[in-house]
């Protein structure tokens, strides 16, 4: 899986330094990691959902749909050997700032209402993971606004 990760994200740059520090490819298929967990929580992974994770990963990491569709693929993997989503979080907490988590949340909440509704699983999972992400209820509740007014928006434009 690595190998084909390599070939379609090219560089060794994508896949971490010597040092060992974490490649903005790792961090992408950590974000990715929790909107399949979110996608998946209430047992119910729908066609738009799935429609949504690959529009998320193209326009926010700038992929095309091959490439989006792989690292679905790979953070998929991942996610299958985990033990727990602490290990992705872990990895946002560390390389992203507080506005790019509150972004994670803003598309978290748009897998969440991809299908239209919050199921009580979601919600349960979007309150974790804003505190594994280290923040406050109101940040979560204002993302959870913004995201219900684009849809809005949306609707009526």
């Amino acid at each position: 899986m690595l190998d084909i990760l390599k070939k379609v994200f090219g560089s060794e740059q994508e896949t971490g330094d010597e040092n060992n520090q974490p490649s903005g490819h790792d961090v992408r298929i950590a974000a990715c990691a929790l909107f399949l967990e979110m996608a998946n929580i209430d047992d119910e992974f729908s066609e738009n959902e799935q429609q949504e994770i690959i529009e998320i990963l193209q326009t926010e990491f700038d992929l095309s749909r091959e490439h989006a569709e792989t690292l679905s693929e790979a953070a998929q993997a991942e996610l299958d050997n985990s033990l727990d989503l602490w290990k992705f979080t872990n990895m946002i907490n560390e390389n992203y700032s507080r506005e790019e988590k509150i972004r994670v949340v803003e598309l978290l909440w748009k897998v969440v209402y991809a299908d239209g509704k919050l199921d009580k699983h979601e919600n349960y999972l979007m309150h974790r993971f804003s505190r594994l992400l280290n923040l406050k209820h109101s940040e979560l509740i204002d993302a959870k606004l913004a995201v219900l007014e684009q849809r809005q928006d949306k609707k009526n434009g």
